[in-house]
């Protein structure tokens, strides 16, 4: 039995990923690299590179919908040409037929979170970089605001005790690619509030591994905070870590990062403290999680829907499940929007449509064994 019905899962199951895959690379990409052949004269050997580079993408997106269709199409059909009663005459359960749909939505989860992990984002990076590659534009890949580095040193005090004090406050109004724009920087590295620096802008020197200050001002500032001299410069070299442009440098969208690469850059995040990218990025690292498990969730409703008694066919089963994905992923979008505007925590906006239709899969497992 369980031979039997992995084989009639097999087939659906991959028409799905290539029907679901194709729909959506063709909707989100091609249309879009027409665009940019037509407009920008991109290279059609680009067009193509990129549009394969974008497809593990969808591949990921199609195992869950590819899951829920090859379920609800296969136990629809057993049920109605009576194989499911057939089954149960012979003393097998509902619940031992549908463990099979079960199993192999488990063996497609891991299928997805490797696909979500090792593939997908390295290709959407890669994707990235080729087209901006290839269309030359003069916009800086590289564009925020507000970036903000605080370093913290700790002083023993006179009682033993250790207490974590702000060492140096890097701040720069935008980085555009090249330079930083707008800077302030409190130096209070030594005891006490050594120097102010203000500067119009600064970019790395990689070759001296030192931050040149452009059109600035330096304020030095007297152990008991007196200013003991101010001086104006139009190019000064200052020794100050590199961080400040790793923070801005490592900054990719999140389907361009693994979970590893998330988590490191949430990190990074959380000393830039802004709270709102902070909030995003915990979402989205708990919907690479969540986002695997879809595929056992979408297993079950859809064997749970198949294995009522009914007379529907192939395309009754594939307008079905367009409902229950488009529903399920209307719901996956707005806990989502509410874990990161704070109404949910990021592990119940992004868990949330799991968990929902998860109780209805069960829910309507159990009716249909109790007939």
């Amino acid at each position: 039995m369980d031979r039997y019905l992995t084989k009639e899962l097999v087939g659906p199951f991959l028409f799905g990923v290539g029907a679901f895959s194709s729909l959506g690379v063709t909707i989100d990409a091609v249309f879009e690299l027409v665009r940019k052949i037509v407009e920008s004269g991109l290279p059609i050997n680009i067009a193509i590179q990129v549009f394969l580079l974008k497809f593990p993408n969808f591949i990921v997106l199609a195992f869950p919908m590819s899951t829920l269709l090859a379920t609800l199409m296969t136990y629809s059909r057993l049920s109605s040409e009576s194989e499911l009663i057939a089954m149960r005459g012979c003393g097998v359960s509902v619940y031992r037929m549908v463990l099979t749909a079960v199993v192999l939505s488990m063996v497609v989860t891991v299928m997805t979170f490797v696909f979500n992990e090792q593939i997908a984002p390295a290709a959407n990076y890669q994707a990235t970089v080729t087209l901006e590659k290839a269309l030359k534009s003069n916009k800086p890949t590289l564009q925020q605001t507000n970036i903000f580095y605080p370093e913290y040193r700790e002083s023993i005090e006179e009682d033993g005790s250790k207490t974590r004090i702000l060492s140096r406050l890097f701040y720069a109004d935008r980085f555009n690619g090249k330079q930083m724009n707008g800077l302030t920087i409190i130096d209070r590295s030594t005891k006490g509030l050594n120097q102010i620096v203000v500067s119009e802008s600064a970019e790395w020197n990689s070759a001296d591994n030192v931050w040149d200050f452009y059109n600035g001002t330096v304020y030095l500032v007297a152990p008991d905070r007196s200013y003991r001299n101010i001086l104006r410069f139009e190019h000064q070299q200052l020794q100050l870590p590199r961080t400040p442009l790793n923070l801005v440098e490592r900054s990719r969208d999140s389907g361009e990062m693994n979970i590893a690469q998330s988590l490191e850059q949430l990190e990074i995040e959380r000393i830039g403290g802004d709270r709102q990218k902070i909030r995003k990025l915990e979402v989205r690292i708990q919907q690479k999680i969540s986002l695997p498990f879809v595929c056992v969730v979408f297993g079950l409703v859809g064997a749970a829907m198949g294995t009522r008694r009914q007379r529907s066919g192939r395309g009754t089963s594939f307008g079905v499940s367009v409902i229950v994905i488009f529903t399920y992923y209307l719901i996956f979008f707005i806990s989502g929007a509410m874990g990161q505007a704070g109404v949910f925590s990021p592990l119940i906006g992004a868990w949330l449509p799991n968990f929902l239709f998860l109780g209805v899969g069960i829910l309507l497992l159990m009716r249909v064994a109790q007939r």
